[in-house]
């Protein structure tokens, strides 16, 4: 599926089950929340905290699809092609980054 398949399978299914999209600010508060089950289950996983019993359902793909499906959303309902965007913002990192990282010792 491309990125633009993926902005229209979330607008087709928005027009036939949503009814209409929140506001951009209700899908802005949407995301965080869902970034912040993200970063929950990342803490818990990879980090030092431990799994409430609430949290040992979860699962980080169905986390990261939510964060995916707002994020689509909210670009659907600005006008903002998510295909482009992400093209010009890699053109934007290869510029940038070309030598940083490989320069990083940190990383070495």
């Amino acid at each position: 599926m491309t990125i633009e398949e993926l902005q229209k399978q979330v607008d087709d299914w928005i027009k036939e089950y949503g009814v209409r999209y929140f506001s951009e600010l209700t899908n802005t508060a949407i995301l965080m929340e869902e970034v912040g089950e993200v970063a929950r289950i990342i803490s818990r996983q990879f980090g030092e905290q431990s799994f409430k019993e609430s949290d040992k359902n979860k699962e980080l793909a169905d986390e990261l699809s939510d964060v995916l499906f707002v994020l689509v959303c909210l670009a659907n309902q600005t006008g903002v092609n998510l295909t482009n965007a992400f093209q010009k913002g890699m053109e934007k990192r290869t510029q940038r980054d070309a030598q940083r990282h490989i320069a990083n010792e940190k990383l070495q």
